[in-house]
């Protein structure tokens, strides 16, 4: 028989072991409460005990009320994705210009998977040259004034302007034209007039003979002045000391006024040329251009006596000289700023060999000296610089990490995630269960960012530093960033402003008639940093390379599944890979577009003739 309690002696009723929990759990919580809410208030004002503690953690202070929903609320309403411009697709390359270009992951702006966010285009603000297509020449004069005008359109283009052929069209579309031909000149003057007059219709600018190249850094704080485009600031016409009538900049008030009042100079018929009839405050002369090489007549007889010699003979063949020498002038300009040579990046270098191969390849063309006429001769505008020699060639590395280093210039390969695994384990087929089981994340921009952010590094930041070095003013002048999976361009020679050399020219020094090995010079032999495949490892990653390639361009619905999850698990490889793919094919469109409105003026002079497209030409060996 149960026992009955009793309190005060009345019996207390029983209750059950379930009821007894209850009960004790709801002191508990009520106990908890209080205390989490009164033991603040009873602590005692004094000394904080913060300052104990070997680190302090600060929170941010947010607004009681947001005036917009967080981006990361899975709640938030649905929003239209923006209205992108037409010419803003490349084949498969998609991408949307904004000034959030840095922004960690293109998706949460452009509400699109495939579409990458860019910078916005700078604008590129016109250099005119002046050159008269009309006039009856022979085909070989022709063609060395085409190539010197090619050579020109590169050089400006690759420094950031828009380089603009004027023909006596834009000259007689002038009012002043009629007046200009009442005049009797001299037929040098004359054509002297006809570039202002062309230059005058187009408004304001750079006037630049075709001669006048531009040979520095994309730094240089010159050509950093001249594309900005403010060339009215002296209220005068600028030219430069010792280079006459190589390049003018100006406004077109000021370009008006310095016409009116030389066609109204009565001494107009005795005069020289345009600067000596021009009157003594018309132009401000700055004696700083050494990012400017002029090769004129003077300058050819005085620095180049063999080029002038030939100009004098034959002037197409002289010109064609010419055209060589300026070239390869362009070329060792760069090679002397980049003086710590080129790096072609190889992350996670043990099976990487046949996917950075085609830079490897660009590297050893770009180390190469270009052909000369005058192999150990410098730039007009550099006399000291430091000639391209074969037997000193610049050096080319394939470091594992990217290097923030002005002197070096960078070639990266992009992989896609999917061609990034199969090439690091060296599988050629995965499955979803793989990626999800055994492969790291983000393992390619980790190792490119390695000795930038260090290690325990999200992928976001990493993704930051990377478009930087691919889309900011300073990388995309120090940086070319190729994907794995395209053919390398053809048209590399618009980003670099010179034509990429594949045969390479003598020393420039002299040697004995027949030197024997000993005695020869030994070339500098570029080792590869990090292990190099072997044959057979060769032949594995090229096969696997190649079916990755087929994998990217066509799937089949399994296929596309894996594609989903690969990318899914690297967000931050894939951002990186879009990323440089859009920005490479966005270039190419932009040059496109102005060559196809170029091509319609000044007959078409400037153009690119009679040359191969596609890569195939650089790898026949």
């Amino acid at each position: 028989m149960p026992v009955q309690r009793t309190l005060f002696g009345r019996p207390v009723p029983a209750i059950s072991p379930r009821k007894i929990v209850v009960l004790l759990a709801t002191i508990s919580i009520f106990a908890v409460i209080t205390l989490v809410f009164t033991l603040p208030s009873s602590i005692p004002a004094g000394p904080s005990l913060g300052k104990f503690t070997d680190h302090k953690i600060s929170l941010p202070k947010l607004p009681k009320q947001l005036s917009t929903p967080s981006i990361l609320n899975p709640f938030r309403p649905a929003a239209h994705a923006p209205q992108y411009p037409q010419n803003s697709t490349s084949g498969e390359s998609k991408w949307y210009e904004n000034w959030n270009w840095l922004s960690p992951f293109s998706s949460s702006v452009t509400l699109d998977e495939n579409r990458s966010i860019l910078p916005p285009l700078s604008k590129r603000y016109p250099v005119y040259t002046y050159y008269d297509h009309t006039l009856d020449k022979d085909e070989e004069l022709k063609d060395a004034e085409n190539e010197l005008l090619l050579t020109w359109r590169r050089a400006w283009w690759a420094q950031g302007f828009k380089p603009i052929i004027l023909s006596p069209a834009e000259a007689m579309n002038n009012p002043l034209y009629a007046e200009l031909q009442q005049k009797e000149l001299e037929p040098p003057l004359k054509t002297e007039f006809f570039r202002w007059l062309a230059w005058e219709n187009m408004g304001s600018g750079i006037l630049c003979n075709y001669l006048t190249l531009p040979m520095g850094t994309y730094e240089d704080p010159l050509l950093s002045y001249l594309r900005r485009g403010q060339y009215g600031a002296t209220h005068q016409l600028t030219r430069f000391e010792k280079l006459g009538s190589g390049i003018f900049l100006g406004d077109k008030p000021q370009i008006t006024a310095a016409l009116k009042a030389i066609l109204a100079n009565k001494e107009l018929n005795s005069a020289k040329d345009f600067i000596s009839a021009a009157p003594e405050d018309t132009f401000f002369v700055d004696p700083h251009h050494e990012s400017l090489a002029y090769y004129d007549a003077q300058t050819l007889d005085d620095k180049y006596s063999k080029i002038a010699k030939s100009v004098g003979t034959a002037k197409g063949l002289g010109l064609s000289q010419l055209n060589k020498l300026m070239t390869s002038h362009l070329h060792s300009t760069w090679q002397n700023i980049f003086s710590s040579g080129i790096a072609v990046l190889k992350p996670q270098p043990a099976h990487m060999s046949a996917m950075v191969e085609p830079a490897w390849t660009l590297a050893q063309f770009l180390a190469q000296c270009a052909e000369s006429p005058l192999p150990a001769s410098c730039p007009p505008n550099l006399p000291r610089c430091k000639p391209c020699v074969s037997s000193t060639p610049m050096k080319v590395g394939t470091p594992p990490a990217y290097l923030n280093t002005s002197s070096l210039y960078t070639i990266g390969t992009v992989p896609h995630p999917f061609t990034f695994a199969a090439l690091t384990s060296l599988r050629e087929s995965i499955d979803v269960r793989w990626i999800r089981r055994e492969m790291e994340r983000d393992t390619w921009v980790s190792s490119l960012t390695k000795r930038t952010l260090g290690t325990g590094v999200s992928g976001a930041p990493r993704v930051i530093k990377f478009k930087e070095a691919v889309a900011s003013d300073y990388g995309k002048a120090h940086s070319l960033w190729i994907t794995a999976e395209k053919d390398i361009p053809h048209d590399l020679d618009w980003h670099f402003g010179f034509p990429i050399p594949k045969n390479t020219t003598d020393t420039g020094k002299s040697e004995t008639p027949v030197p024997g090995p000993e005695r020869r010079p030994q070339p500098v032999q570029d080792i590869q940093d990090g292990p190099v495949a072997t044959k057979d490892e060769k032949v594995k990653e090229t096969t696997i390379l190649k079916k990755a390639k087929e994998f990217i361009k066509s799937r089949t619905a399994p296929e596309e599944t894996i594609k989903g999850a690969i990318e899914a698990w690297n967000l931050a490889d894939t951002e990186a890979w879009r990323f440089a793919r859009a920005f490479l094919a966005r270039s190419r469109v932009e040059r496109l577009k102005w060559e196809d409105e170029e091509k319609k003026y000044a007959g078409g002079a400037g153009a690119e003739r009679g040359k191969s497209e596609g890569w195939g030409r650089w790898f026949d060996d």
